[in-house]
């Protein structure tokens, strides 16, 4: 019998069973597929050995005046700004002018816990606080920046760098400076009578609500950053005062009129400059509407006040229940409810910004899960995936199954989306089911309409732009450029990226006859690799009958009760041209992996030296 060529249809599709996509891929991790045929994808590098503290959600960079490449980082912990690969701490204080203790300091010989005393209050486990004029006590001098380790509500431990040497109480007159309250790293599921509204939960067990995670939105006003964590108000950093000075609230800046004291999300308009607060509070009160919208005066961060002679103001949107989030589309501003989504648009006159409906009964499954790229809008649902280019539609998805029924609903607030245009792709991280940290990404390649996934745990993204390569957040607290290098580079020593993709099942005569495999011809190129002899393994797995099981059902997705007549995993590398493999069976598929340090691959079309075998 003839070779086999095998030209397999480019993406993953998950939404049938392996045999039925016959002429497709059925698995993969970390590949992509690049005019039609699959690759593996790009390592990454991290951008120094400094980290910050806290999990980062949000990932902002602008550039100076002078040409400063800035990148803001927040993280559940505090708020930096990264230059260089130095981490600045610009996190706000809650008491910029401090806050005036007497001998708050009690000791305990050979311990470096230490107890404050600070009736005030308002202070949460895991806040920062710094204190300056102290005198010494027990043996110690506690000035400098300390983290709240368990609060009491009138006291509160922090931990010394060494052990007291005696037990005492004292410090002299002390300032205290709190900064802004630390938030979830991710979000907490309360349990119990009280957690929720009114018959939420079944009778005798109480109701279920979630403690939400610390989330950040930021944009820049001219070289300045404007931000705020959800729920939580304005602040302001000023390029001009330096790397070394703090935020401050918006409110707290000269002329500042009727500021914005509750937000759930910030942005600022492209061309006409206006500062937006989604889900803010109502003019001069302190309450909050997660509906409304206020913007600033043009051109004016601090006036909020509408006139006569300014362009201040604010709407109310009616459908849904609260705004999740928004984004700066083409010359529209789109803003996503629960339950709608609305276009923003500059009309100017009393109006000032006017308000669009686009589409009702759909859903966005994060603050961060839409992003804009290439003149159209992409967004993960709770449910569905979606676009918008110019009228709002379901996006046809391959692997929808596979995403939506292993995604943890109690951490969809953690899903996030970013852009990878070099590759023509958008990317969705999420939490799988069992996960309460992101492990999962799943890729829309809008140029080929294709669909594939992976495991990689990240916490942010920013696509490329002022810097060179796409930038992500790690859990290890770093910093990673993206498609730098080959392999996985965030640590003191490069590790491989392991990288696979599994083929659906083929046959002859749909499985009539039993197939047996002489020879396999490989079709792959090792281009670019750093290695000196790039290899990948090419595995054939036969089964008696479709869904009858392979030698690894866990890995493969077989049944184990099926007896496999023979399978074969064998290396190829550059200087491969055939492979002898003896392997028999009604079903075949093939996997393709690399698991080594400096390899680069792609996928050609291997070709099978296959023949029938009989009916027995």
């Amino acid at each position: 019998m003839a070779l086999r060529k095998l030209v397999l249809r480019p993406g993953v599709n998950k939404e049938v069973t392996r045999y039925v996509d016959e002429e497709g891929w059925a698995d993969c991790d970390k590949i992509r597929f690049r005019a039609g045929y699959p690759e593996k994808i790009g390592g990454w590098q991290r951008i120094s050995s400094n980290t910050f503290l806290g999990v980062a959600r949000a990932l902002f960079n602008w550039v100076t005046l002078e040409g400063q490449k800035l990148l803001g980082v927040g993280t559940n912990l505090k708020m930096y700004i990264e230059k260089g690969g130095v981490y600045f701490d610009i996190t706000p204080e809650r008491t910029p002018s401090g806050v005036s203790l007497t001998d708050p300091f009690t000791t305990v010989s050979g311990s470096t816990t230490v107890t404050v005393t600070d009736a005030n209050g308002g202070y949460v486990n895991g806040d920062f606080v710094t204190f300056s004029g102290a005198s010494a006590v027990g043996g110690l001098t506690l000035n400098g920046e300390f983290q709240i380790t368990y609060s009491t509500g009138n006291t509160y431990t922090i931990e010394s760098s060494s052990a007291a040497s005696s037990s005492a109480t004292g410090g002299g007159s002390v300032t205290a400076k709190y900064q802004l309250n630390v938030g979830p790293e991710f979000a907490v599921p309360l349990v119990g009578w009280g957690a929720g509204g009114w018959s939420e939960g079944t009778w005798g067990n109480g109701a279920v609500s979630t403690d939400s995670l610390r989330l950040w939105s930021q944009s820049n006003f001219g070289e300045d950053l404007v931000f705020g964590p959800r729920g939580n108000s304005i602040y302001y950093w000023d390029a001009t005062n330096g790397l070394t000075t703090r935020a401050v609230e918006l409110s707290a800046l000269s002329g500042a009129s009727n500021t914005p004291t509750k937000q759930n999300f910030i942005l600022v308009s492209d061309v006409s400059r206006f500062v937006f607060c989604f889900g803010a509070n109502t003019l001069g009160t302190s309450t909050q509407d997660p509906m409304l919208i206020r913007w600033s005066d043009q051109e004016d961060v601090v006036n909020w006040t509408p006139s006569a002679t300014n362009q201040a103001g604010d709407l109310r949107l009616s459908q849904g229940s609260e705004i999740i989030g928004a984004l700066q589309a083409r010359q529209e501003i789109l803003v996503f409810t629960d339950s709608a989504l609305y276009a923003l648009q500059y009309v100017g006159g009393t109006i000032v910004w006017g308000s669009q409906l686009l589409s009702t009964n759909l859903s966005i499954a994060s603050q961060n899960a839409a992003v804009f790229s290439d003149g159209v809008t992409y967004w993960m649902g709770l449910d569905s995936f979606y676009l918008y280019d110019g009228s709002v539609k379901n996006l046809p998805c391959t692997v929808k199954r596979h995403v939506f029924t292993d995604i943890n609903h109690e951490q969809i607030e953690q899903v996030f989306a970013g852009s990878n245009e070099g590759f023509n792709e958008i990317w969705w991280f999420y939490c799988s089911d069992t996960s309460t940290t992101i492990d999962k990404y799943v890729i829309y390649n809008y140029e080929q309409n294709i669909w594939y996934f992976g495991s990689l745990a990240r916490s942010a993204w920013l696509d490329t732009g002022i810097r060179q390569f796409p930038v992500a957040a790690t859990y290890s607290n770093n910093l990673v450029t993206h498609e730098d290098g080959l392999d996985n580079n965030e640590g003191s020593t490069g590790s491989a990226i392991t990288a696979f993709i599994t083929s659906g099942e083929f046959d002859i005569d749909d499985g009539d006859k039993f197939s047996f495999i002489r020879r396999l011809l490989p079709d792959i190129t090792f281009e670019g690799s750093t290695a000196e002899s790039p290899a990948a393994t090419f595995e054939l797995l036969p089964l008696q009958s479709s869904g009858s099981g392979r030698n690894d059902p866990l890995s493969e997705g077989g049944s184990s009760s099926g007896t496999v007549t023979r399978s074969a995993t064998v290396p190829v590398e550059k200087y491969t041209t055939q492979v002898n493999t003896r392997v028999r069976g009604r079903q075949l598929s093939i996997k393709v992996q690399s698991d080594s340090l400096g390899v680069k691959w792609q996928l050609g079309a291997p070709r099978l030296d296959i023949r029938a075998d009989g009916r027995r």
